[in-house]
């Protein structure tokens, strides 16, 4: 990992989003901390060239997005175009628009991601799966992520360390699970307080991050997203102690 492949998933400050003025005090912010890249997701309205211009200024890249579930299934070309207003190359499809009940719909849902995915690659594009711990659910002794895998084999990974832990798996061995399938990677602390599964910044949890990041890089990572859907402390001092702990992991 070197320090320019660390981004910030935006989702982590989506409270101050909400319009264009707050992007962009919001993203100077970012950028002041030492971030140079960010993933789109978790804010309100703006049209994408001034995204793009704002992000251009601060000199920062968009290397990822979120976009909603049912419109990379039912409609891959509108993120298409929106991944190319943004001069963007990757997406992932961030939650299951319709919870599967049972291994047929677990297939449903895989060979539509694989369709799309097939179509975004003809643009020269990249859709990726998020996963939560849902996806660690067992249908006819396979979880859900492997079926999904399994059954998509043009969908890649942006795969979530704090929810595989949580759903009762390893992340370093998903991480090699996905080797030269894994363009993106979540970093997302897993800790504990009182007896309750916390969030918690990058370092102040229980993942073992040299050996997360090792096998990142062995499998070909590109980005490494930090990600806290729910901060204990002002997510921009958040973001900065997580940025301050990786930097000595960089090469």
């Amino acid at each position: 990992m070197k320090k320019n492949q660390i981004a910030v998933q935006l989702y982590t400050l989506r409270d101050y989003l909400k319009t264009p003025g707050d992007i962009a005090a919001t993203l100077k912010k970012v950028k002041a901390i030492g971030y140079d890249a960010v993933q789109v997701s978790g804010m309100g309205p703006i049209p994408e060239e001034e995204l793009v211009r704002i992000l251009d200024g601060e000199g920062l890249i968009c290397c990822a997005t979120h976009e909603p579930g049912k419109t990379i299934v039912e409609n891959p070309g509108a993120v298409i175009e929106r991944l190319r207003r943004l001069n963007c190359k990757y997406t992932a499809y961030p939650f299951p628009h319709a919870i599967p009940s049972c291994h047929t719909d677990v297939v449903t849902l895989a060979r539509s991601l694989d369709a799309a995915a097939r179509q975004l690659a003809a643009a020269g594009q990249v859709l990726t799966y998020h996963n939560h711990a849902i996806e660690f659910e067992k249908f006819e002794g396979h979880t859900m992520l492997d079926i999904i895998y399994d059954q998509a084999p043009a969908l890649q990974g942006e795969l979530d360390t704090f929810w595989i832990q949580h759903g009762g798996c390893n992340p370093v061995s998903w991480i090699k699970k996905l080797s030269g399938r894994l363009p993106l990677l979540h970093l997302k602390e897993f800790g504990i307080k009182g007896n309750q599964i916390t969030m918690f910044h990058i370092g102040g949890g229980n993942l073992d991050w040299r050996a997360i990041i090792d096998a990142a890089d062995a499998a070909g990572t590109e980005w490494f997203i930090v990600e806290q859907d729910v901060c204990q402390i002002d997510p921009f001092e958040s973001l900065r102690l997580s940025f301050d702990y990786l930097i000595p992991l960089c090469d």
